[in-house]
């Protein structure tokens, strides 16, 4: 769990914690979804601040554990490339997003039961419909951090278009992006074929259209928001991680000179020329990932895959 950055860490912690809350507390007769989870709007038991809650709260086992895998296999990454904060506000703004998409869905579906059984339904007959039908309408209760999932797979195959993915059962691996396009043509199809099946197919589509939104206004506007990290936070990481496996040690800065270059070319380096140079290569290697960041990491040429390698291992 260390390994895993702060922000995707403490919401598996929370969201599992609440599902084990919600699992106990059923024996006591507490139903904690109830209070929880997103209502229609319409409903006696609707509050505002469901919007938010509704993204702890998880129906069942194979619920929260796919929603937590995923989380966990492409928020890490996600995180890493914007650091804590722009993660944090993207994840609950595709999970507010995707709980609006969900109430719209909702309030279609109300006048469209109450307009084919009620006899010349029109919208001032709103209220007194929802009241005499209060139980059905309190049931009308969606939980799940699906939507904010979906807005994070939409993020990590916008960041890395190009990175191929083992997605069970296909035998080949697909980019990122293809993936990311066959998730949302799938669940627009489910929206639009299924009916009742328990599944919020239209508010996983709303996290990934507040997504969309959210990264492109970014984007326009870089000097807005969180600024960008260009995921170089990630592969310091796997740096870092490769330093430990072999080793290996930072250079220091105690001395007067350094001693460069291999054993058959040894030169004495000043701190001036060594911090210098430190500074032009990490500026070189900024670039490579700024540029992994806009366009994946096969646009690379040759010489600035090996430019990068060569940088891991220093």
């Amino acid at each position: 769990m260390h390994n895993i950055p702060t922000v995707t860490r403490n919401l598996l912690i929370v969201n599992v914690v609440v599902f084990i809350a919600t699992t106990l507390l059923t024996y006591v007769g507490l139903d904690l979804n109830r209070l929880l989870g997103l209502h229609f709007i319409l409903a006696s038991n609707f509050h505002v601040y469901q919007l938010l809650t509704y993204m702890f709260a998880h129906g069942g086992l194979s619920h929260i554990f796919f929603n937590m895998f995923a989380l966990w296999m492409f928020g890490g990454i996600v995180e890493r490339t914007w650091g804590p904060r722009k993660f944090l506000f993207y994840y609950m703004v595709c999970g507010i997003g995707a709980g609006l998409f969900q109430e719209l869905a909702q309030i279609g579906e109300f006048y469209y039961i109450a307009s084919n059984n009620i006899a010349n339904f029109n919208l001032s007959q709103t209220m007194l419909v929802a009241e005499a039908n209060a139980p059905l309408l309190n049931s009308w209760t969606t939980v799940g951090a699906s939507g904010a999932i979906y807005g994070i797979l939409l993020a990590f195959g916008l960041l890395y278009p190009e990175e191929r993915l083992f997605i069970f059962p296909l035998p080949v691996p697909i980019k990122a992006k293809w993936f990311v396009v066959g998730y949302a043509a799938i669940e627009l199809f489910m929206a639009f074929s299924t009916a009742n099946d328990g599944v919020a197919h239209i508010a996983h589509l709303g996290g990934m259209v507040f997504g969309f939104f959210l990264i492109r206004y970014w984007r326009r506007h870089p000097s807005i928001g969180y600024g960008n990290r260009g995921g170089q936070q990630f592969f310091d990481a796997l740096r870092s991680s490769w330093e430990r496996r072999t080793n290996k040690k930072a250079d220091g800065y105690g001395s007067s000179t350094r001693y460069t270059g291999s054993s058959a070319d040894t030169r004495n380096e000043t701190d001036w020329d060594y911090n210098a140079r430190r500074k032009a290569q990490q500026e070189e290697v900024d670039r490579i990932l700024d540029k992994i960041r806009r366009s994946g990491y096969d646009s690379l040429t040759r010489e600035e895959k090996q430019r990068l390698f060569d940088n891991s291992r220093k």
